[in-house]
């Protein structure tokens, strides 16, 4: 659909001259006569010869110009004689330009009642209706979430997740109201002080005896869950001089209580292991670690553990905390990489990665992610010697971009696949939803969290974060098109991209009208959506950093679509088994995280950019907001 032009067809009479093409002979002519010149030539009969015989110049000298050389053909010599008369007519054309001097083009008026309709441009004219537009999304956000919230209070408050088909809560992480702790800091910064109440007060008086009472937990989804949404509650209620004093609920000091008192439970991990690699699983009751059933870590969920044991340690002024997890991270940088890239598996017992399978998804992704961030939160202690986390991201986003970047068919898309064998082995053009943290991570490391224009005014940007920045840019556009290629609007929780090497007919998403119908391949098994943040964690991030409008545009669509086809009437929103078909099957299941980062993404997405500002806070793996030092 062709876009409309800034006036209504009422108006095509009404100013319509202004588009008319004027030849240059009626505009030196209207020129002269309607100067002050002319007054001061018509005085007197010399004045009048004058301009007279001037007009009959130029006609000559237009005549001329427009007969000058007709064809190439005649031979070099006429091509000169002809270049040295263009030459002299040029000369004097110029000339008298320069004595009158055409005035500015103005752009068409408007009629007095017609109203500015721009669209998405960004004018002054239009600012006031597109800010207008993006607070009335980001209230349908909010009322999603408090969609979603009704849902899990009415039929499964204290559960770690909410069954909302069923209507029904569960306990898959542990039993410690996981949505409760991981959903309360979305409705601070929402401004939903009824939620905060209701979940800051289940907290302060439910969740110190969970802790206590409960068996095995993983370190990794605790830590991330509920350790980090404690600790964004303790800001975000106004501890250590956080943002509002004035929400709703427990004191500040609660939230920071209990948060000491889980993570003292989860250092056994750290304590027990012969290495500096955690065990994976913690028995909350008698502190006791223990090692996943195959005695492997995953390498993400390792790694991911520092930001909140770093900031934990800051507020309470205990560094055992910071002291363990840093540990890990140090461990690591000493280990062999593949171009700064790891296996997904480590092993407590040797310290030593196991295995060769290299990826940015599942098991792999936030190792990456948390390099960049730690750094971000580190780097302004003083006597602090954290560059090599810097180093070592830097190292490994090379290698993702020698050896694990490719191109789609027939379309060019950008994607991230996999080396399952290791460097030698065979690339796989397979790409995880998860992957598409990635591009929001690019993004953050090339500006560091300032918007790419002070970035650039700062003489801020090497020529290597100008790369990562653009290959986050052309990430996002991928990791978009894995939702609209489908039939629901929703991406896959897996696809695999259509390469030289590697296609399979009849597996596309459902959406035959996507230019990129033929470049994603999806099979069957992969085509569940689980509501994940990813993709809109990363638009969040690529908008506030680079201002332009199509991030929020597609952030839109993706939530139009959660709200068509997960939203269940009774509160709360399902999983779907497959989102090629329609009306597609949905799962008995709303994970934790699509209050805790999906909708929180998309509120901050459509908010002003003032709001949790990127070079003022660090996201956690789990979308919980935590100061970094000296930035605010």
């Amino acid at each position: 659909m062709s876009k409309s032009l800034p006036y209504s067809m009422k108006d095509v009479h009404y100013d319509n001259a202004k588009f008319h093409h004027r030849s240059f002979f009626k505009e030196i002519t209207q020129t002269f006569l309607t100067s002050n010149r002319k007054h001061e030539c018509v005085s007197c009969s010399t004045g009048k010869f004058l301009g007279l015989l001037m007009i009959f110049g130029l006609a000559c000298l237009m005549l001329t110009h427009t007969n000058k050389t007709h064809s190439v053909s005649d031979g070099l010599a006429k091509d000169i004689r002809t270049n040295e008369e263009h030459k002299v007519v040029t000369d004097v054309g110029i000339r008298f330009k320069k004595l009158w001097r055409r005035a500015p083009r103005l752009p068409p008026r408007l009629s007095p009642d017609q109203k500015v309709t721009y669209g998405n441009f960004t004018g002054k004219p239009n600012e006031p209706n597109v800010e207008e537009k993006w607070k009335a999304r980001q209230q349908n956000v909010k009322e999603a979430f408090t969609h979603a919230w009704s849902g899990y209070k009415q039929f499964a408050m204290g559960y770690d997740e909410l069954m909302p088909v069923s209507r029904h809560g569960v306990d898959g992480l542990g039993g410690l109201g996981a949505t409760v702790v991981d959903a309360l800091d979305t409705a601070m910064i929402m401004g939903l002080d009824e939620v905060v109440s209701e979940a800051g007060s289940w907290i302060e008086l439910h969740l110190l005896e969970r802790i206590s009472q409960k068996g095995r937990v993983n370190l990794f989804e605790t830590t991330i869950r509920v350790l980090g949404g404690l600790l964004s509650a303790y800001h975000l209620s106004g501890g250590d001089q956080g943002m509002n004093s004035a929400h709703k609920g427990p004191k500040p000091t609660i939230y920071l209580d209990i948060a000491k008192n889980l993570a003292d439970s989860l250092l056994s991990a750290f304590t027990s292991s012969p290495t500096a690699i955690p065990f994976s699983d913690v028995v909350l009751r008698d502190s006791s670690a223990h090692p996943a059933p195959d005695g492997l870590s995953s390498t993400s969920e390792v790694s991911t553990l520092q930001l909140e044991f770093n900031y934990l340690s800051a507020i309470s002024g205990d560094p055992k905390y910071s002291t363990e997890g840093m540990k890990v991270l140090a461990h690591l940088k000493t280990l062999p990489k593949v171009e700064g890239l790891v296996p997904i598996y480590i092993s407590p017992h040797s310290g030593e990665f196991s295995g060769e399978n290299i990826r940015l998804g599942s098991r792999g992704d936030s190792y990456y992610e948390y390099l960049i961030k730690v750094w971000l939160q580190l780097r302004a202690i003083q006597g602090g010697n954290f560059s090599y986390l810097y180093d070592m991201y830097d190292e490994a986003m090379r290698g993702v971009r020698h050896l694990l970047v490719q191109k789609s068919i027939p379309n060019e898309l950008v994607f991230v696949g996999e080396l399952p064998y290791g460097s030698k082995g065979a690339f796989s053009p397979k790409m995880d939803q998860l992957v598409c943290f990635l591009p929001g991570t690019l993004a953050l490391g090339a500006t560091k969290g300032v918007t790419k224009e002070k970035a650039m005014k700062d003489n801020l940007l090497t020529f290597e974060d100008l790369e990562n920045l653009k290959l986050a840019e052309d990430l996002a556009k991928t990791c978009f098109e894995m939702y609209s290629v489908t039939s629901t609007g929703l991406a896959p929780e897996i696809a695999y991209f259509h390469t030289k090497e590697y296609f399979e007919g009849g597996l596309d998403g459902g959406n035959k009208s996507s230019e990129y119908v033929n470049d994603i391949i999806i099979k069957h098994a992969d085509r569940h959506n689980l509501l994940r943040p990813e993709t809109v964690e990363s638009l969040f991030v690529l908008y506030r950093i680079t201002s332009e409008q199509k991030y929020r545009e597609w952030g839109w669509q993706i939530f139009e679509s959660f709200e068509k086809y997960t939203k269940v009437d009774s509160g709360g929103y399902a999983s779907l088994d497959d989102v090629t078909t329609l009306p597609p099957q949905r799962r008995d299941k709303m994970e934790t995280f699509f209050l805790g980062e999906t909708l929180k993404y998309l509120y901050l997405l459509f908010a002003d950019s003032s709001l949790i500002p990127l070079d003022k806070f660090v996201f956690n793996t789990e979308a919980h907001p935590f100061p970094i030092k000296d930035a605010i």
